[in-house]
């Protein structure tokens, strides 16, 4: 099965790994994507700390998703 992905957040490599712990806490599998890593591997710096990562979760979850990152924002 195909599943889409829905981005649901970005920012630091903090927050983003905090959220994902939520998120797996949840039943919601995450990819987490970071891209200033990402660059540095291939060899140049691209983006900042503050938006390094990205979260994406299945379609499916997206609404759920979305609901526990904002509360997280929201309370942190």
């Amino acid at each position: 099965m195909n599943e889409e992905l829905s981005h649901v957040f970005t920012g630091s490599e903090i927050d983003a790994d905090f959220i994902q712990k939520l998120l797996e806490e949840n039943g919601i599998g995450v990819l987490n994507r970071n891209t200033m890593q990402e660059s540095l591997i291939a060899g140049w710096a691209s983006g900042s700390p503050e938006d390094a990562c990205q979260l994406y979760v299945e379609e499916f979850n997206a609404i759920k998703a979305a609901k526990i990152v904002a509360d997280y924002l929201a309370n942190r």
